[in-house]
């Protein structure tokens, strides 16, 4: 499937495979469109993908590149995909896996989205890469470039969570705090991209960046045995890692490498910033920009650019998007951890509370197969955890231990 052009999603006009993201026609977002494809060899096809690295470049043939991937890229990718009996026990549900993502380089799956859109601004020969982040893409933007030997710019809201601050600057990049949220940032970036001749991994290179989320259905369909889940449910913040998933699914459905239908797709949002799924809930596909206030900084996008879409395949499958509340989003970072030994960040909370909304609200089937998205890694939103469990602090004296420690009396 060779990248041949790209695309407005509204209009269709059709523009070269440069560093574009917008229509000059009628300002709908651009995507990359591929050469079709017939007389597939689907047997044969799944064997090359098998024999490729353990990375998303197993996937090459479906990625937005023109030439081979470059050799100093980090291995992004082909994350574990665990099957979680005790959270399924818990929820009362039959099966259901975990697709752990923060098992990326940087921990969470932006490194599937930078790693692509790098590789694309190289072969355009751009030598800087920035970015407008939440938090996840700048830790991915500022290691990703520093593999490459390349210089990068990393903007982010001034009150991002320390541990990612700290694991963005580690790299070497050129870190700005901009006094705003990430709205803000996003215009400034808008703006700056329009000036400089850098690479936006989210703004000019879009079309790009946003491919690489397709590789997570990609390796589900692969880690299942060839196989389609029953049901989906992944966080929104953009709205185009939950998008793209589905459109990973749908190419390897025409292309016969899977047999069956797009999952039921489920979104996840915090309630305080919930656009896309205040728009389900009111049967609308307009997103009508909030104010973000939540812990779920790393979702906390209040206009999103792909919200009206994400809208639209969630009702086209028969899902639904959700909101749950800062506190909903502890307690499903708690139950994630307890049930399966995954420590998630507060999008992975958002993602496990919708999970156990739905199983509690009886709209999953107990027979289903059912996967959730855990996007990122728990060490990056440590203060979210604090004082949801008890340490028993004690004299270094056997007697100390068994008076304090609850169930710690000897038979």
């Amino acid at each position: 499937m060779p990248p041949e052009s790209l695309t407005c999603k509204e209009c269709k006009a059709v523009y070269p495979l440069e560093a574009k993201y917008v229509c000059e026609r009628c300002f709908g977002p651009l995507e990359v469109a591929y050469a079709a494809t017939t007389d597939v060899d689907a047997e044969e096809l799944r064997r090359r993908i098998q024999a490729g690295p353990h990375s998303l470049w197993r996937y090459r043939d479906f990625l937005p590149l023109t030439q081979a991937p470059p050799r100093d890229t980090l291995p992004a990718g082909w994350t574990p995909l665990l099957r979680a009996d005790r959270l399924a026990e818990r929820l009362g549900l039959r099966e259901v896996w975990i697709k752990n993502d923060a098992a990326n380089p940087t921990h969470s799956f932006k490194d599937r989205v930078v790693a692509v859109a790098l590789a694309r601004a190289k072969e355009l020969g751009f030598q800087t890469i920035a970015c407008a982040s939440t938090g996840n893409l700048a830790n991915a933007v500022a290691a990703h470039a520093a593999a490459a030997g390349l210089d990068s710019y990393v903007l982010i809201p001034s009150n991002l969570e320390e541990q990612k601050i700290l694991a963005t600057g580690v790299y070497g990049t050129h870190l700005v705090a901009v006094r705003g949220n990430y709205d803000d940032v996003n215009r400034l970036c808008t703006e700056i991209a329009g000036e400089h001749e850098w690479a936006f991994v989210n703004i000019n290179m879009r079309p790009y960046y946003s491919e690489g989320s397709k590789t997570i259905a990609y390796e589900i369909a692969e880690q299942l045995g060839w196989a389609i889940p029953d049901r989906i449910v992944a966080p929104i913040a953009s709205g185009s890692l939950f998008t793209k998933v589905a459109k990973g699914f749908e190419e390897w459905i025409e292309l016969g490498l899977v047999n069956g239908t797009v999952p039921t797709m489920n979104g996840a949002q915090a309630a305080g910033c919930s656009p896309v799924a205040t728009a389900f809930a009111e049967g609308t596909d307009i997103c009508r920009p909030v104010k973000p206030d939540t812990i779920a900084k790393s979702l906390a996008i209040g206009n999103p650019a792909d919200g009206p879409y994400a809208v639209e395949l969630a009702r086209r499958t028969g899902g639904g998007v959700d909101s749950v509340t800062d506190d909903e989003i502890r307690a499903g970072i708690k139950l994630l951890a307890e049930t399966t030994g995954i420590f998630t960040e507060t999008a992975g909370g958002v993602t496990t509370a919708v999970l156990a909304k739905l199983a509690e609200r009886g709209d999953i089937d107990p027979g289903e197969r059912v996967v959730a998205v855990i996007t990122g890694e728990g060490l990056k939103t440590l203060d979210v955890v604090r004082d949801t469990f008890e340490t028993y602090e004690i004299d270094a004296t056997y007697e100390a231990f068994e008076a304090k420690v609850p169930g710690a009396v000897a038979a």
